[in-house]
């Protein structure tokens, strides 16, 4: 038995080094790409925002929309019902800033999605509406809270012609704190710290993306959505087989400034995993296999040294693997957040705040990802924005209910907010 925990403990060891380089890496990769120097193209973009319901800082995230320190572009809020909450505060935030933004904004209705995720049908309905002068599409999310720099940083990689599109990603930040909001914090570290240098490991993030419009047509982007319910799973898919690469750009790594329930965490958390097995099944499994490994070691060389103590055996080898593991997991992080922190320069606070749930608490999340991994395997159905989905490929949803009324339960300060702006 004591043989078989060293030879699994010595693949976690391993892992956790290699991991480690790559927190060190992405944390080189970001100071890099922070001081190049930026591109000045900056065409006619449409920046496209699909809205369902009521996210938490609604009101402040689209009001950064219109903050951008960009020359001309508009904005185009996208919704499946005209009576949509999320739309309606679109209208105010827009109103408000008439004199105050060069964007132009305007609203589609695109009505429920028949064989496809509301969002791709969305933003599908959306791609058809953007101006004749537009260069380059633009996707963000209403989650999302980008800086005053952030449409800028996103266009400038796509001057060079080669580039198939630029992305950015989330890091959520909790406001009021709560357990279930730091884990899902950390949970998704481990994905945004995946985007660095490595082109192969690269991919492209629908909440903040960028491609051009001659490019998004070439590829007919639009038909190649047809049928799917994540949007960045299937352009990347098209990017990648067409040998196109993608740029991550760290400036564009944009704060979700809200935060969560534990029910709301495993939805989050459990949906991420079962889109992925549809859509990259090589990358579920590796997050099955990686995460049941370290779980039996981490976890279970606990256990055996507590069991060796309590009868009296030696039991400091299981416990010393286990503290190695967890000094280089919590030294990763570290190395991750000093990255994080070169481009969400603003929230230095929040990030200070979070600093001992991302030291403390990754190894909780490999359990939630384990979680997640075998909930994918039992199970295609996911909740989504009030609407639930049968995934049964790429290309194939099924719709199997949904709830028009549905939003996320607003803030009443924000709203009152939207309604007096």
């Amino acid at each position: 038995m004591m043989l078989a925990f060293y030879i699994l403990a010595a693949l976690v060891l391993l892992q956790s080094i290699l991991s480690l380089r790559g927190g060190v890496r992405y944390l080189a990769y970001v100071r890099r790409e922070t001081e190049a120097r930026r591109s000045l193209y900056m065409p006619f973009a449409s920046v496209i925002v699909p809205c369902r319901g009521f996210d938490q800082g609604l009101v402040a995230n689209l009001a950064a929309l219109f903050a951008q320190h960009y020359p001309a572009y508009e904005i185009i809020f996208v919704s499946d019902r005209a009576d949509d909450t999320a739309l309606a505060i679109a209208v105010e935030v827009a109103r408000s800033f008439d004199e105050h933004s060069v964007a132009r904004a305007r609203t589609v209705v695109a009505g429920s999605a028949k064989d496809s995720g509301q969002k791709v049908h969305n933003l599908r309905a959306a791609a058809v509406e953007i101006d004749p002068l537009s260069e380059v599409l633009v996707f963000v999310d209403t989650d999302a809270r980008p800086d005053a720099l952030w449409l800028r940083s996103l266009v400038a990689p796509l001057g060079d012609e080669g580039v198939g599109a630029a992305t950015g990603y989330r890091w959520f930040l909790p406001v009021k704190g709560g357990l279930a909001s730091h884990l899902r914090s950390v949970w998704n570290a481990s994905i945004a710290s995946a985007l660095g240098a490595d082109e192969k490991r690269k991919f492209c993030w629908g909440g903040s993306t960028a491609i051009r419009r001659e490019t998004f047509e070439r590829l007919d982007v639009r038909e190649q959505w047809r049928g799917a319910l994540s949007d960045d799973f299937a352009l990347t898919r098209v990017l990648q087989r067409e040998g196109l690469p993608i740029r991550f750009v760290p400036g564009c790594l944009t704060a979700s400034l809200e935060d969560c329930t534990f029910a709301g965490l495993f939805e989050f958390t459990t949906r991420q995993l079962k889109i992925t097995r549809v859509y990259a099944p090589h990358l579920w499994k590796i997050v099955l296999l990686t995460n049941l490994l370290f779980v039996l070691v981490f976890y279970g060389g606990l256990a055996l040294g507590l069991a060796r103590a309590a009868l009296g055996l030696s039991y400091e080898w299981p416990l010393a693997i286990v503290c190695a593991i967890f000094l280089l997991g919590a030294w990763k992080a570290f190395f991750r957040l000093r990255a994080v922190a070169l481009s969400l320069e603003h929230y230095h606070a929040q990030l200070r705040a979070g600093l001992w749930a991302h030291l403390l608490l990754w190894p909780v999340t490999s359990v939630l990802y384990l979680y997640n991994a075998l909930a994918a395997l039992l199970s295609r159905r996911i909740k989504w924005r009030g609407i639930t989905y049968e995934l049964k490929s790429p290309s194939e949803t099924v719709i199997i209910s949904g709830d028009s009324s549905e939003t996320i339960s607003p803030e009443a300060t924000e709203v009152e907010e939207a309604r007096h702006a």
